[in-house]
């Protein structure tokens, strides 16, 4: 498999590291990812995470725009100024740290969603919520054509 797909809940332990789901780990190992990139997600209370190459996504579509336009700054400072290196340590943990906290509200449980070519770290309550109004809407209403 090489996409990171569905959910799972782990408590964080008491040096504040929580264990990123095996098979996401399986994802990264197969992907050759050694550090991972986390960003506060645009739309979600959730941080992003994914191995270098979803920076370099984000520098590719920055670069597109005008530099000294309000959109490429404002891109740019969600994704330099709310974004940082990470690594896994040898037992396959990430610490959570406040950055992480700040933005998500986690506390003491980390709910890890697959997002396809990345994942994130979601504060429990807020994803079931999240899950439950997305299961509530009718995507199919989107396709009819009027």
């Amino acid at each position: 498999m090489n996409r990171f797909l569905s959910n799972a809940t782990n408590k964080i332990d008491a040096k504040g590291r929580v264990s990123v789901p095996s098979a996401f780990r399986a994802v990264l190992a197969r992907n050759g990812t050694e550090e991972l990139y986390a960003c506060q997600d645009f739309v979600f209370p959730a941080i992003s995470m994914a191995g270098p190459e979803m920076l370099d996504r984000f520098e590719k579509m920055i670069s597109t725009l005008d530099p000294f336009s309000e959109k490429a700054n404002r891109m740019s400072l969600v994704i330099h100024g709310g974004g940082v290196f990470m690594k896994l340590d040898a037992e396959g943990r990430v610490l959570v740290t406040d950055f992480i906290r700040e933005f998500t509200g986690i506390t003491d449980r980390v709910t890890f969603a697959g997002r396809g070519d990345h994942f994130q770290l979601w504060e429990p309550g807020a994803f079931e919520a999240m899950q439950a109004r997305s299961r509530s809407q009718d995507f199919r209403a989107a396709e009819r054509p009027t």
